[in-house]
């Protein structure tokens, strides 16, 4: 399928501009502004309900903005249909014809098209050869590993070159083992043929293992957007820290900011971080450590290159392979797990009063 008519090189693959959708009174996506760049793996990213799918469909052109604008390539297509869009669309189910052979599936829309079979058979074997299925063309859908239809839906899908591929969860239904193998492959898949990837998932980890950047979705609006890295280490909400990994989320008063520090109170305990625009001096904020950034020490022997230190009391301690997880109390009530290198020596065990620390620049100050 060619590009829309009209549009402009060099624009964004997709821009959403100012888009809102209504189902009734329901607001499932709320004035949400996106640009997702050419030759990018982008992924929407939240819980079910978030908006994430609602966004894809309008973007595929199933389902209309209600506010807004969506622009592919620089050309607004509100109005265009889902044929005439330069995108493609693997559902989640997949939605393969279950009395085709492997090759009719994926040549059914280029045969809609009217190419010519010299043409159709140069490309679906170029497909197939992409998705590392070569001999599988006369084999019927109920004949395939739940990883080898997946292959098949990405090829029929890339096999019509759409400027856009639109992917809505397709790994949901395989078990763990085969949708790791299957990320890798679709990353890949990604890389050789170039296409921008919009991918929706609800989970954090194939986002982050997948993704160049990421769009993290709560009730309908974009929280942040920002590579993997960004929004796992530098979290903008509570939200976005507690959902992407797991975050100790303390509770803080500010006592002094500075042009790169900000100094905290935690429950008793004075504590540094790095400053952040938007905190103001007395007011109460939320401070966000991830478990493996935090140090556990005696209570008489602290690292002096650990800029915070606080008391804490050991509730329980889990061996987990490459890590042992430890459960905290800190006087003021605040509940804390610190996860950190499997060492030798004893370990604190449940019970013990330890020192619970961590670095400025491992912790992030949040103001909402």
């Amino acid at each position: 399928m060619g590009a829309v008519p009209g549009s402009a090189s060099g624009a964004a693959a997709v821009e959403l501009r100012n888009v809102s959708k209504y189902f009734g009174k329901i607001r499932a996506v709320r004035d949400v502004t996106l640009e997702i760049r050419q030759n990018e793996f982008f992924s929407l990213l939240g819980p079910s309900g978030c908006g994430k799918t609602t966004i894809l469909r309008m973007i595929g052109g199933f389902e209309r903005p209600t506010a807004g604008e969506v622009h592919l390539s620089g050309r607004l297509v509100n109005d265009v249909p889902p044929y005439r869009r330069d995108t493609n669309l693997i559902f989640q189910h997949l939605a393969l014809f279950p009395h085709l052979d492997v090759f009719d599936n994926i040549a059914f829309g280029l045969k809609e098209k009217r190419q010519s079979p010299p043409v159709i058979r140069q490309k679906v074997h170029g497909a197939l050869e992409l998705v590392d299925l070569q001999g599988f063309e006369s084999r019927r859908i109920n004949q395939l590993s739940g990883g080898q239809k997946q292959r098949v839906a990405i090829a029929r899908a890339l096999v019509n070159e759409p400027a856009v591929l639109l992917l809505d969860e397709p790994l949901g239904a395989l078990d763990l083992r085969l949708r790791m193998q299957m990320q890798e492959e679709l990353k890949e898949i990604q890389h050789r043929v170039g296409t921008t990837f919009i991918y929706v998932t609800h989970d954090q980890t194939e986002a982050l293992s997948m993704s160049d950047r990421i769009a993290v979705m709560r009730d309908g609006i974009v929280e942040q957007v920002g590579t993997g890295r960004e929004v796992y280490e530098a979290p903008r909400t509570r939200f976005v820290a507690t959902f992407i990994g797991d975050s100790n989320l303390l509770e803080a008063q500010v006592l002094d900011v500075q042009a790169d520090d900000v100094t905290l109170d935690v429950g008793g305990t004075r504590v540094v971080a790095q400053a952040r625009a938007g905190i103001g001096r007395g007011g109460m904020v939320s401070l966000s450590i991830r478990p493996e950034y935090m140090h556990i020490a005696p209570s008489d022997r602290p690292d002096p290159s650990v800029d915070n230190w606080c008391e804490a009391r050991v509730r329980a301690v889990t061996f987990k392979g490459a890590f042992i997880e430890y459960r905290l109390i800190m006087p003021s009530g605040q509940k804390l797990i610190a996860q950190t290198p499997v060492e030798g020596g004893r370990p604190p065990l449940a019970g013990d009063s330890v020192l619970v620390g961590w670095r400025r620049t491992g912790c992030v100050v949040l103001s909402e």
